[in-house]
């Protein structure tokens, strides 16, 4: 094991209450319709336009490829407004002393994830000096459930996916490690036991219980 790939929303810190929050607000503000919240598990860890596909989908709307392309700019805004308060006290427990123990192991560590605003929340967590890599999801060709992403990162860091772990809390990210032939960690609930390993919360996870997934 070389290698950590990291998703962000639900594994580094929990940005995606912001995200639902803030496409909750654009429909309601552009077609007054409420999201239920059983529709927010297929917004979570995929990108924003796939976010939009889905919600639009499941409210029978269509619109117009210039109409499409507005709403996200615009959910960006909304989303970007509602982390201005974030800091370092947003990290998720056990997520800071775990990149500390693979730091100085000498693991490489790269950031996987979809959204477009990774650098930036890295920065107001102060964990952008930490990461190896970043891979920018817009120069990859298919998002989550595809391994494009995971298969970038290795690619950034030089190494295998053999030689990598990816850690993840959605049904596509464990989905995309696995077809990338990366050891996938699953973080969260049940639905995520196709994961070669797979613990409730992010305070579980620690190095040594990676390199023992890592080595069965």
């Amino acid at each position: 094991m070389k290698g950590i790939l990291f998703d962000l929303d639900g594994v580094i810190a929990d940005t995606a209450v912001y995200h639902f929050s803030a496409w909750r607000q654009l429909i309601k503000k552009h077609f007054n319709c409420d999201l239920p919240d059983e529709l927010e598990v297929k917004t979570k860890g995929v990108s924003r336009e796939d976010s939009l596909t889905a919600i639009l989908s499941y409210l029978k709307i269509d619109i117009s490829e210039e109409e499409f392309e507005a709403l996200a700019i615009e959910k960006n805004q909304l989303y970007l407004q509602s982390l201005t308060t974030m800091t370092e006290t947003d990290i998720l427990p056990g997520i800071k002393s775990l990149i500390d123990d693979c730091k100085s192991k000498g693991l490489k560590l790269a950031l996987a994830s979809a959204s477009k605003n990774g650098p930036i929340i890295l920065d107001k967590l102060g964990l952008a000096h930490v990461f190896d890599a970043i891979v920018d999801p817009s120069e990859v060709r298919k998002g989550k459930p595809a391994p494009d992403i995971f298969l970038a990162a290795a690619r950034q860091l030089d190494l295998l996916p053999s030689e990598c772990v990816g850690l993840e809390d959605s049904v596509a990210g464990i989905t995309a490690i696995n077809t990338a032939g990366i050891v996938s960690i699953g973080v969260g609930g049940p639905e995520l036991n196709h994961a070669k390993a797979r613990f409730e919360t992010t305070k579980d996870v620690t190095l040594e219980k990676i390199e023992k997934v890592f080595k069965r």
